[in-house]
């Protein structure tokens, strides 16, 4: 009997990723950016994240050891978590209230709704919107490229994208202007957003739908596409945020769906809002949604004929 038929439990397709693998890629895939960040604004864009990340890792360990549940800061969640809340500070940004946030996105966010996996929301979306509404006046102190120093008058390019042209773009992409630590070099971003699509840690569906609704929508309302593209944490937020896996939608159309809605927000908020930035919000939304996109895009069950509508022949 050596050719036994084995029965086992679904699921029956095995990978040989694991979460810990998928989080060391992104981790990978942001290194650039961070390099970046502290090239244009100096040793504290470092420092910043060191601290963030520092954070989100003791703040999951401390509170799973306080619940007696099984630790998983092997995983690199919390240090994925800690990065992209520290890439929406500005480098000036006091410690602690980057501590502030990192408590807000891991404990509030994540661990109470029953850690990785149960998240309604992406949490370092949540902290970097709490740090903005608490602490707007120090979330908006901008550093000057190289210096360190806060430019409170000084704004990020999508508050003067009027007046920008065609000999900024270079600027745009190598990121040589005030603004948080993942807004600036859009090159470097970008770079990591096309590593996890060859990877597969991402699909390209979302991000590429999301960046085609903003280009298009700037069109229509007479801004200009590559301004908006380049500006603020469009492309941050579109490959890295957006992809979380637990709070946007697994299927193809569903992420089409997603990256329309984003885009959509996006420039709304963008063009009649009272904020330069759309991103953190739109996307905040599309979490609260998924659900309700993930039920209406599910795919067929396989061998389940689909239900005939009432009064069909």
């Amino acid at each position: 009997m050596e050719n036994k038929l084995i029965v086992t439990a679904a699921p029956h397709i095995t990978s040989p990723d694991s979460t810990q693998k998928i989080m060391g890629r992104v981790c990978l895939a942001l290194a650039p950016t961070l390099i970046a960040s502290v090239i244009i604004f100096g040793v504290n864009s470092l420092i910043l994240t060191a601290v963030t990340v520092a954070a989100c890792v003791f703040f999951e360990w401390a509170y799973c050891k306080l619940m007696h549940r099984e630790v998983p800061i092997e995983d690199l969640s919390a240090v994925v978590t800690g990065l992209l809340l520290a890439f929406n500070m500005p480098a000036t940004l006091p410690w602690w209230m980057a501590i502030v946030g990192a408590f807000i996105a891991i404990v509030i966010i994540k661990q109470l709704f029953g850690g990785l996996g149960y998240n309604f929301a992406n949490p370092a979306i949540v902290g970097r919107i709490a740090l903005a509404v608490g602490f707007a006046s120090r979330m908006a102190a901008y550093p000057l490229p190289a210096t360190g120093v806060d430019a409170l008058a000084s704004a990020t390019p999508l508050a003067t994208a009027a007046g920008l042209d065609s000999g900024s773009y270079v600027t745009l992409l190598l990121g040589n202007h005030g603004g948080v630590l993942g807004e600036t070099c859009a090159l470097t971003i970008l770079i990591g957003g096309i590593y996890l699509i060859a990877t597969k840690v991402i699909s390209p569906v979302l991000p590429v739908t999301y960046l085609a609704t903003v280009a298009v929508l700037s069109l229509c309302f007479g801004m200009d596409p590559i301004v908006q593209l380049l500006s603020g944490g469009l492309m941050l937020g579109a490959f890295f945020m957006a992809t979380d896996y637990v709070t946007s939608p697994t299927t193809d159309k569903g992420k089409l769906i997603a990256g329309i809605f984003l885009g959509v927000v996006t420039m709304l908020i963008r063009k009649f809002g009272t904020m330069n930035e759309g991103v953190s919000f739109a996307i905040l939304l599309m979490n609260l949604i998924t659900p309700y996109i993930e039920v209406n895009t599910r795919q067929d069950k396989l061998g389940i004929a689909k239900k005939k509508k009432e009064g069909a022949k």
